[in-house]
């Protein structure tokens, strides 16, 4: 088999390099070896939230200076303003082409609601996802009977706390009692398989619309919406806004972005090897040439073009043991300190180290190996050091900027080479 570029990982940053080099006629492969982080997340992507010394970020442009100055490894500060500004921009356009419909401008952050009532600074947001302030005086926050992966009264709690009146409900809905039996299933995304069926709506709404009283809006945990549109038609039928905060993983606003991202890349023509490991790799003059998978053993994977978004310690993209981090797949060269108490903090709520650590890259976001790097192999999003994904709020941004970044590289090298498509 032969490809032009071959993605080793398949959540945000592997997905959008490849869908960025298939719209510009590449032939791609992802080697995806498991569940991608997606399914962890809200299903909201930070670009900048906070800089390294903990000042919030409302206007990331005019914040990326002193990044630059407080951490000149981050990936951003590799980048350059121009570049984050112009990369932030086509991440938009990229999700709008992929049928995502996200608000949020590069330009400004917003406060959205989280899972605690609470507010953080983000980027993108699904548009069911409440933004504070909140434009409502009273708002009902319902739960599901027996639903332990969300807290209604937390929410309201702290809604109430901020100037709203807020009035708690629990949604019983009997087409949920054979998954109600059986906690470890009572679960968002299972929840949602059952309330996305048509036959199952006009319950659903019967009993919301007991629930609402004097609401101006709802909020539900997310467990609507899947794959179909029950959260527009449960606005319908309801002429009230219908708001969703996420859940516990499984996210089911996080499938939905990973779902939407697989399936623009498949029509693209993208070729996914899920539940896949890459295990080695043939060299020719200081380039790859070709890739070896568990699945594929002898057969090689031939490639142009090899792209690391293999995530961090979550996802298997580095591994740690007592006294060493490491890239498994390649060996390559990882930023830790020698002082191994350096670490982490006792503290846990502490900004900790080690959500720092990752591969040791140039301005190209080529990847080193004992100091040396390969031609041909490029690293992307959370497998990168230089950056806390949790502290400053950058997770989905370094994931799809790096991505493009890299896609944008191997295109100019395409082309002077003349590679044919």
């Amino acid at each position: 088999m032969k490809f032009d570029t071959i993605i080793i990982g398949g959540g945000l940053a592997g997905l959008t390099a490849g869908i960025k080099l298939a719209e510009n006629g590449q032939r791609c492969a992802i080697v995806s070896r498991g569940q991608s982080a997606l399914h962890f997340s809200s299903g909201s992507l930070d670009l900048l939230s906070a800089l390294p010394d903990g000042t919030p970020v409302h206007e990331p442009e005019a914040a990326l200076k002193s990044l630059a100055e407080q951490a000149p490894r981050h990936p951003y500060s590799l980048m350059g303003k121009e570049s984050v500004l112009a990369l932030a921009a086509e991440s938009e356009r990229l999700l709008a082409r992929a049928g995502i419909p996200l608000t949020g401008h590069y330009r400004q952050n917003h406060l959205r609601i989280t899972p605690l009532g609470k507010q953080r600074a983000s980027w993108l947001s699904p548009p069911e996802v409440p933004q504070a302030p909140l434009p409502w005086q009273k708002v009902t926050v319902i739960n599901i009977a027996g639903f332990l992966d969300f807290q209604a009264e937390l929410v309201a709690g702290s809604l109430s706390s901020s100037g709203c009146v807020t009035h708690v409900a629990e949604l019983t809905l009997p087409v949920l009692d054979v998954l109600r039996n059986n906690p470890s299933e009572f679960r968002a995304v299972n929840i949602a398989r059952v309330l996305d069926l048509p036959e199952n709506l006009p319950a659903l709404v019967d009993e919301l619309r007991l629930m609402l009283g004097s609401g101006e809006a709802m909020i539900l945990p997310a467990c609507l919406g899947l794959e179909g549109r029950t959260v527009e038609a449960v606005e319908q039928a309801l002429n009230v806004p219908v708001k969703l905060l996420p859940t516990l993983p499984p996210s089911v606003p996080g499938m939905q972005l990973h779902n939407a991202l697989r399936r623009h890349f498949q029509a693209l023509g993208g070729l996914i090897m899920p539940g896949d490991t890459v295990t080695g790799a043939q060299l020719e003059q200081g380039c790859i040439n070709a890739l070896f998978t568990k699945n594929h053993r002898e057969v090689p994977l031939r490639t142009r073009h090899v792209i690391l978004a293999s995530g961090s310690f979550f996802s298997g993209g580095l591994a740690a043991s007592r006294h060493q981090v490491s890239e498994p797949i390649f060996g390559l060269d990882v930023e830790v300190p020698e002082d191994r108490a350096s670490w982490s903090k006792a503290d846990f709520f502490t900004p900790q180290p080690w959500l720092q650590f990752g591969l040791t890259v140039n301005n190209h976001f080529q990847p080193f190996h004992h100091g040396e790097y390969t031609k041909n192999l490029y690293a992307i999003g959370s497998v990168l050091g230089g950056f806390d994904p949790i502290q400053q709020g950058c997770g989905g941004g370094v994931s799809m900027l790096t991505a493009l970044c890299v896609a944008d590289q191997i295109l100019v090298a395409a082309e002077a080479c003349h590679e044919p498509a």
